[in-house]
């Protein structure tokens, strides 16, 4: 009788418990394309937490009824996308849209609104697949150009160092594959040793959202991610052949992808370029070809719970250095600044002589990750990097084939990243790094450049991610750096106990061992770095978006800045670091009012830095070696600002006509001496118009224009130095920029079914439309030569 009694009331109690919860709720949802927003018909949507299943119609639309309050999860699937859960927190009848990734090239994740960005409140842009592909044999820098507020330090025209905001060089962070890039990345002429082929979408953080992989992005934050894969039984690929008038140069790329149902894939990809001496539009820049080798090579699982990846790549380049640029006394340096036209001219030629670089990276890592239930997801890497550069310049006998420097830089690193996100408004993230770095200055026969040294890093940071409501967000992070350099090198002691006055500052660096002309050091630096985030952004009607970032920025300075001591021969200039110089401190303000919209979006961001201890290369004057006459130019630090606008607008004029224009304006000022900052880019702006129709063969036609502004913001480091052979004084103008310019470029293309089930895709572009001679400031070979004239170019993509 008891028990009957106990299992009547247990019955009731259960009774009273569902009347007392709601399950009337109705979920009703449509699924789209992300890029087109049209409808995605027969997509499988799963509720996992009550086992309903459905599918959306013919209007992507998909309805659940009598649903009680709480948690579900969402599991939606369709061919060609991959799958994603979602989890929402169900208090009353809820109706949204869900947008998914539609395209094998372009995957991504599902999204509950239109926002791709890395974090609701980063203020950041992106390049894809179609944009990675129209510069396939360029740089990472020509791609990035694309993007306003972003500009490039060049080096000739195949060596291109990215900048944000004038700010490049350590100021930014390179993640490639969520792998910080280390490759001598402190020399001006240093370009990234990035294969752009392989990836599948780059964004550029120009806020404050950068604490979880650094905290010296004084600059910003260049993202390079890989290419997703849906998780269906399919083996594809492409093949991308390129040929350029300019240079008579010629590129391949091709890469094949096998992915299994389980989750399951492996990824082939190979790049190779090769280029002759390009051409200015009334002479060839002699000794300016290039050849590179590039290839990468990745396989894991991604699924849901579990998974890992594992990546590999190689990149070779041999990149020649123009040869005007290597002068061999003080009259002939004067002389190429002021000639119109390079003072060593030849004739057409894939030879790549001295002066040259040759650089190898290989970069390998492999991570895991695992969910837990109710908690979060942890993620565990290992990453290692090898990076050699060899310069070479003109020696003779046994010396001919050993180059002036070879630096060999090893970087090894461990992390781990915790996400938790069980919280219904509250998602945290924390994690730990360590990291161990090496270069081997490997001996030449002259003075190394950079000396050896040992490094080791360690950080922590904690991030938070608060949804005050549906339209208003707060994101807030602080981090801790500790580094710590271990270097020897040789000083010679006129500079060390006379010039520098290391003696009295720096004595305990002395180890005691010297000869006649040079002292033995081991100089050795402790830092300590706090950097912090804070990031708001509110949601309006008709997609609009105000966002907001403060960060504060700690830079340790780097290997180039305290120890560089000789000619740089690929930069043709002696550089002299100082071991006084200090940590950057940064405090970065940066508003974004953006409305993410395809008939009419736009976006602009005013920003502002103020950099303590702000490092900088400057010219001093000039010297004469056995190697030729070189400008002289040494480090120092000042208190800057930096401060601007970046505007771009996007219009859908029609259904078959586009209009995008950007707008960049930034200056620098050198507070310490009231003068402005060396190398800050000039005004820039630019417009394009645009075709596109799907039913003609996705035939595309866009005309763009870009102009270049007068820099007339510069600081005035010109000088007079004496000529030995003309036994006078000579004024030397390093300062002075070159006029503005406006380029017009051309590009077309057009997709064709080929093998009966294959794309193929035939583009053909004009670069400096009209042969424009002119010199960028921000080139620094602008001194000896013009930029390229007219280049045709031709790609021919089969995807299979």
């Amino acid at each position: 009788m008891q028990k009957i009694v106990f299992l009547c009331i247990a019955i009731l109690c259960n009774q009273f418990t569902i009347a007392a919860q709601d399950c009337n709720l109705t979920f009703k949802g449509k699924v789209s394309d992300f890029h087109d927003s049209s409808p995605i018909v027969g997509a499988s949507v799963h509720i996992l937490t009550s086992n309903k299943y459905t599918t959306s119609d013919l209007d992507g639309v998909f309805e659940f009824k009598n649903l009680c309050t709480g948690k579900i999860v969402i599991e939606i699937k369709h061919l060609a996308c991959e799958t994603k859960r979602i989890s929402l927190n169900l208090q009353k009848n809820v109706t949204r849209e869900f947008y998914l990734e539609h395209h094998l090239e372009e995957l991504n994740e599902v999204v509950v609104t239109s926002n791709t960005k890395t974090a609701v409140t980063s203020i950041e842009q992106s390049i894809k697949q179609n944009t990675i592909d129209h510069f396939t044999d360029g740089s990472l820098g020509d791609a990035l150009n694309t993007i306003s507020g972003v500009s490039s330090l060049n080096t000739g025209n195949t060596i291109v160092k990215p900048m944000i905001h004038g700010l490049h060089s350590s100021r930014l962070l390179i993640i490639n594959n969520n792998v910080r890039l280390y490759d001598q990345e402190w020399g001006d002429e240093h370009a990234p040793n990035v294969d752009l082929n392989a990836s599948g979408k780059i964004d550029v953080i120009k806020g404050s959202n950068t604490l979880k992989y650094g905290s010296d992005a004084i600059g910003g934050l260049i993202l390079i991610k890989p290419k997703k894969y849906a998780a269906n039984d399919s083996i594809f690929g492409s093949t991308l052949i390129s040929l350029n008038s300019n240079g008579l140069g010629r590129s391949l790329n091709s890469e094949i992808v096998k992915t299994y149902d389980a989750g399951y894939y492996a990824k082939l990809q190979i790049n190779n370029r090769h280029s002759g001496d390009f051409k200015a539009p009334n002479y060839f820049l002699n000794n300016t070809g290039l050849e590179s080798l590039n290839a990468s090579f990745a396989f894991g699982k991604n699924g849901f719970e579990k998974g890992f990846n594992a990546y590999y790549s190689f990149v070779n380049n041999k990149l020649g250095i123009l040869r005007a640029s290597h002068i061999g006394n003080v009259g002939d340096l004067v002389n190429a600044i002021q000639s119109d036209e390079p003072l060593i001219q030849d004739d057409f030629s894939f030879n790549i002589i001295a002066p040259r670089q040759e650089i190898t990276h290989h970069l390998a890592k492999v991570d895991f990750y695992k969910r837990f239930k109710d908690f979060g997801k942890l993620s565990l890497q290992y990453d290692f990097q090898s990076n050699r550069r060899k310069e070479f310049d003109l020696r003779r006998g046994n010396l001919r084939n050993t180059p002036v420097i070879d630096l060999s830089l090893l970087t090894t690193s461990i992390q781990s990243d915790l996400q938790v996100d069980s919280f219904d408004n509250l998602k945290l993230n924390t994690g730990i790094l360590l990291r161990y770095q090496q270069n081997d200055a490997i001996s030449t026969g002259v003075r190394p450049l950079i000396p050896d040294f040992e490094k080791y890093d360690a950080g922590f940071y904690t991030i938070g991610n608060y949804s005050l409501n549906e339209n208003l967000e707060l994101n807030a992070g602080v981090r801790y750096d500790f580094s710590y350099i271990n270097a020897q090198k040789n000083y010679l002691k006129a500079d060390w106990n006379t010039t520098f006055n290391y003696d009295e500052l720096f004595p305990q660096f002395e180890t005691g061992v010297s000869n006649a002309t040079q002292i033995a050091t081991n100089p050795e630096f402790t830092f300590h770095n706090v950097s912090a985030s804070l990031g708001l952004a509110k949601q309006f009607k008709n997609d609009v978006a105000l966002v907001f970032n403060y960060g504060l920025a700690s830079r340790v300075p780097n290997p180039s800045e305290l120890f560089s001591d000789g000619l740089h021969h690929s930069a043709a200039r002696i550089e002299i670091g100082m071991l006084t110089i200090d940590k950057e401190v940064a405090n970065k303000f940066i508003l974004s009012l953006e409305r993410n919209n395809t008939n009419f979006g736009f976006s602009i961001n005013p920003f502002y830095k103020k950099i303590d201890n702000f490092i900088q290369l400057i010219p001093t004057g000039i010297t004469t070696t056995i190697r030729g006459a070189f400008p002289v130019w040494e480090y120092n630090q000042v208190n800057a600002q930096i401060f601007g606008v970046d505007v771009d607008i996007n219009k859908k004029i029609d259904t078959l006509w586009d209009y995008n224009g950007s707008l960049s304006l930034l200056q620098g000022d050198n507070l310490t001496e009231n003068i402005s900052l060396i190398n800050i880019p000039a005004a820039n702006f630019s417009n394009s118009i645009s075709y596109t129709n799907k039913d003609l063969n996705e035939l595309f036609i866009a005309l763009k224009q870009t102009t270049h502004l007068r820099q007339n913001q510069f600081p005035d480091y010109n000088f007079s130095t004496f000529n030995p052979v003309t036994r006078q004084d000579v004024f030397v103008d390093i300062s002075t920029p070159p006029n503005g310019f406006t380029l017009f470029g051309l590009q077309t293309s057009a997709v064709f079914s080929a093998f009966k089930k294959n794309d193929l895709k035939i583009e053909a572009n004009v670069n400096n439309l009209f042969n424009v001679s002119y010199r960028n400031y921000l080139n620094r070979f602008r001194f000896f030569a013009d930029e390229l004239g007219r280049n045709v170019n031709i790609k021919i993509k089969l995807n299979y």
